[in-house]
């Protein structure tokens, strides 16, 4: 069964800005012709801009990149009010519905550590979904701030986590009373959509802020046949990472700020965790990547809804030839999941008695296709908005791939499982910070991690520095580790056979 996307606004929300103005693109056009002039550059970046002497350089990247990389601090460009770069983050706050945007040039990563930074002037402790992105438990460490987790909906067939109802972020927050924000992650990597507007409802009903990874939803609400944005639904602060589906280069993302109640408080706090986290050197093709891209989700509607039907294309030709399943098909099992990001092709491999691990490395060793990500039960293709894929391509490969003796129905497939983590005796920075040492795995075992360990992607961390170790996530580690592509992000060896733990010596929370 699927699930149909809520109603969405318009590209850019009524009272938001005009689209003739959204087709302007002030910063990457003044970037264009600042590099057109005739400069002798005696200034950074060592290139200089010229492709003649640094050759290799233009032969990796082309001669345009090199021109067009200038350093920030320009008159014209990015320096003063009402600058280029001022009027590019506000038409992308116009098209998204926000109070404020920041471009980030650090990926969304630096805005969820941005928004762990601030959310200590509101409270304690922050209400957090347990499978946030990594760098959500990095921006604990950052901050110090406590953390009371939420368990989401776990599939067990497919052994993914989904997301959390307004029930289970009311209670968790009746039970913290200096709660600083609730912080919850939609869509989930396998293009699951939570209720926001629920969400944020009950958020403000407890006296605090809903801040969202919108990570994977950056193309949210630009076509009618996308689920709403966040922002649309009440959020207060939405991170954004753009160059996923929303088309800018790899490393930028957004940072949006909500019209909400707290957005007088949270403004200027951003903006100086902004200035604390960014590079003084910020790239200006990210930048301009961010600005043109903007311009093409609110202009490019057709285009957009070229690609949902190309992705619906591959869906139902995958639903026709039987072998495979789709994973959002299952979606309507799960309470906390309204909606299916279309831009999303989840395959259940192990449908058709292949791994999803075999199918990807088989998908780009024998056919040149790259898939977003694969698991032991499943590979997610992801299509850009406005991206114009060979479909046909991807189902003849897909379709070509050797199968093994599958079960007959579902019921017969085993069950996927997620490691459940250890309880937490220190807070994410206390451990990080206290003294520690590297011991074997098998040891590790009822030990306080002092790191963070993920299985990436999609980066969804399996302990938490302050957690104990549990057997079951040592197993699952190392399983990850051991599989064809695999890779555990924070682990001390690529085999994960040593985790690093706080000293045995060190005192812990009562």
């Amino acid at each position: 069964m699927n699930i149909a996307p809520p109603a969405s606004p318009a590209p850019i929300a009524a009272g938001h800005g005009t689209v003739a103005a959204q087709h302007r693109t002030p910063y990457a056009t003044a970037l264009k012709a600042h590099a057109g002039r005739s400069w002798l550059r005696l200034n950074v970046p060592g290139h200089a801009g010229d492709p003649d002497p640094f050759g290799h350089l233009a032969a990796l990247v082309g001669d345009a990149p090199l021109r067009l990389d200038f350093p920030p601090l320009l008159e014209g460009i990015d320096l003063g009010t009402g600058s280029p770069l001022e009027e590019a983050q506000s038409l992308a706050a116009e098209a998204w519905g926000a109070r404020r945007t920041w471009f980030l040039t650090n990926g969304a990563s630096q805005g969820n550590q941005i928004a762990s930074l601030v959310a200590p002037a509101l409270g304690r402790t922050l209400v957090v979904q347990r499978s946030v992105h990594s760098s959500v438990i990095d921006g604990l460490v950052l901050s110090g701030l406590a953390a009371r987790f939420v368990a989401p909906s776990v599939d067990p067939v497919q052994g993914i986590a989904h997301g959390i109802t307004a029930d289970d972020l009311a209670e968790a927050l009746a039970e913290q009373p200096d709660t600083a924000a609730a912080y919850v992650v939609t869509p989930s990597y396998f293009g699951a959509v939570a209720d926001v507007r629920a969400l944020a409802d009950t958020a403000h009903a407890a006296g605090v802020p809903l801040f969202v990874d919108e990570a994977w939803g950056s193309h949210f609400g630009f076509h009618p046949d996308l689920p709403s944005g966040a922002l649309a639904q009440g959020a207060d602060l939405v991170v954004s990472s753009t160059h996923k589906l929303g088309g800018s280069l790899t490393q930028s993302a957004m940072l949006h700020l909500g019209h909400g109640p707290f957005a007088d408080r949270l403004e200027p706090l951003i903006d100086r965790a902004f200035r604390m986290v960014q590079s003084t050197s910020a790239s200006a093709l990210l930048a301009a990547s961010l600005d043109v891209a903007r311009a093409a989700l609110v202009g490019n509607k057709e285009a957009i809804g070229a690609s949902v039907a190309a992705a619906d294309r591959v869906r139902g030709a995958i639903r026709r030839l039987g072998r495979f399943s789709l994973v959002s098909d299952t979606f309507d099992r799960f309470g906390d999941v309204v909606a299916a990001d279309p831009l999303r092709i989840a395959v259940d491999t192990r449908a058709g008695g292949i791994s999803g691990h075999e199918a990807r490395t088989l998908l780009a060793r024998d056919h040149q296709v790259l898939v977003e990500v694969a698991t032991d039960a499943a590979v997610v293709a992801v299509i850009g908005a406005g991206a114009a894929p060979d479909t046909d391509r991807f189902i003849e490969a897909l379709h070509c791939l050797p199968a093994h003796p599958a079960p007959s129905t579902e019921r017969d497939l085993p069950r996927l499982w997620l490691p459940t983590p250890g309880p937490a005796r220190m807070t994410a920075r206390q451990a990080f910070l206290s003294p520690s040492c590297a011991v074997p795995a098998e040891k590790a075992v009822g030990m306080i991690a002092a790191d963070t360990l993920a299985a990436y992607p999609p980066g969804i961390p399996n302990v938490l520095p302050g957690e104990v170790i549990t057997e079951q996530v040592v197993g699952f580690l190392q399983r990850t580790a051991a599989a064809p592509n695999g890779y555990v992000r924070g682990a001390i060896d690529a085999d994960v056979s040593r985790l690093r733990v706080v000293d045995p010596g060190t005192p812990v929370n009562s």
